[in-house]
């Protein structure tokens, strides 16, 4: 057998598959918890143990992903808000970002020291299509450079003064990558650029940043924020069934929804996105989470009436456990019966934000009517019994007074086995393999 290993070292627990490329097939697998208190080495290699015990193999390539210390904390300065600073937004979660700061418009000092205050790993500076407005993307460019700036910056506006403005950073030590804009023209989003750059400054400055491993081999191991990696996996399954299809992962703190729709031409004619349509998208809902977040999807549940206050009040002191304690584990019926209400909330509430378009900024919404596939993800479906985590899904399909047109024909799967990150890592290099891979463990053939 021909094998790769892929990991996933998330926040809380590090996820290691082993994967026969030939076959496209898992042949093994592991769970660890992710050490950050030490190395995070030391969860990854034991997780790496385990999963290839028994197999006697050796010198295996390594295919790493990682959200752990935060993932990637990304701000967006644009030109103005409705425009290039959106479509700054939907470029960074495409890259697997956490939008924490958006500012737009000419930075003053209270905008410099909100933009410190957000703590970001990477900054996106926006702003102006090619041969358009120039003045302000120079003055926050020159703001940067003028403040001692050290947060590495991925520049993706106005082409024409790509090269000045990327130079003046440079010259005041400020780290600066340059990328194609991704606003070329009013309508057209262009985000492959900006993705792989913002992917480049997160592996080269935000994984050793963050001090997660001592010495370099963790960095080197590392090849994409998860996010990024679950998109690509995404992606990969949407070539590969030939259709529409939407992902929900109910994760810890955020739940996120992917979707990969086929493009419209409608959306080149005169009621087109002034942003530009993104049809590979992801959106983070970050009130909305099974341990952290747990209050918060009671209060979007109660907002969406999903819950009465009646019915939100008996929930209150269960959410609150989880939040104090997000390591806690559901030890009974009644525990794992509160899991599975509070993830069938956080999901069919990140639904309907994505379809409507509330959390991309798309002003008529995702039209999710053609997709095929919903695929729902996360600790709280892959380990509840598939029946259980069907019930999940079948409630969000069922969501008819959400406001969002519901899928025609779409059929349900788990991601029990974890391969979307796994798929999305191995595309690069083994795109066969990822898509057999996807195809066969999430039963699309």
């Amino acid at each position: 057998m021909t094998l790769a290993v892929c990991g996933d070292v998330g926040s809380t627990y590090t996820k290691v598959a082993v994967v026969d490329l030939a076959a496209g097939v898992l042949v093994g697998a592991a769970a660890a918890p992710t050490t950050v208190g030490t190395d995070v080495l030391h969860g990854l290699d034991a997780a790496v143990a385990a999963a290839t015990a028994g197999l006697g193999v050796r010198d295996v390539p390594w295919y790493v992903c990682s959200s752990a210390g935060g993932g990637l904390r990304l701000a967006v300065i644009g030109y103005e808000p409705l425009v290039t600073a959106q479509a700054g937004r939907r470029v960074g979660l495409s890259a697997g970002a956490h939008v924490v700061h958006v500012a737009a418009g000419r930075l003053g000092a209270a905008d410099l020291a909100a933009l410190r205050a957000a703590r970001c790993d990477v900054v996106l500076l926006v702003g102006g299509t090619d041969g358009g407005d120039a003045e302000t993307i120079t003055h926050n460019a020159t703001r940067l450079a003028r403040s001692r700036w050290r947060v590495p910056v991925v520049y993706a506006g106005n082409a024409d003064v790509r090269a000045q403005l990327t130079g003046l950073l440079e010259a005041a030590g400020v780290p600066v990558t340059g990328a194609e804009n991704v606003l070329p023209r009013i309508g057209v989003l262009a985000p492959a650029s900006a993705r792989a750059a913002i992917r480049a400054v997160f592996l080269r400055h935000v994984i050793g940043g963050k001090r997660l491993s001592r010495g370099t081999r963790f960095a080197r191991l590392v090849r994409a924020a998860t996010p990024d990696a679950v998109l690509t996996g995404v992606e990969v399954l949407a070539d590969t069934i030939g259709g529409d299809l939407a992902v929900v992962d109910v994760g810890g703190a955020t739940t996120d929804v992917y979707s990969v729709l086929t493009p419209d031409e409608r959306a080149t004619g005169p009621a087109r996105e002034v942003a530009g349509s993104l049809w590979r998208a992801r959106t983070v809902e970050g009130d909305l989470g099974m341990r952290w977040s747990a209050p918060g999807v009671l209060r979007a549940a109660v907002e969406e009436r999903l819950l009465t206050p009646d019915e939100s009040e008996d929930l209150t002191d269960a959410a609150a456990r989880r939040a104090a304690d997000p390591a806690f584990l559901a030890g009974d019926d009644v525990e794992r019966a509160v899991d599975r209400r509070i993830a069938t909330l956080a999901a069919t509430v990140a639904l309907r934000r994505h379809a409507r378009g509330a959390a991309t900024g798309e002003r008529a919404g995702r039209d999710l009517r053609d997709v095929r596939l919903v695929v729902g993800s996360g600790g709280v479906l892959r380990h509840a019994p598939a029946q259980a985590s069907a019930q999940v899904l079948a409630a969000v399909l069922a969501d008819h007074a959400g406001g969002w047109a519901l899928p025609r024909a779409a059929s349900a799967v788990i991601d029990a086995d974890y391969v979307l990150a796994a798929g999305g890592l191995l595309a690069e290099e083994h795109r066969a393999a990822a898509g057999a891979l996807l195809r066969h463990h999430l039963r699309t053939h």
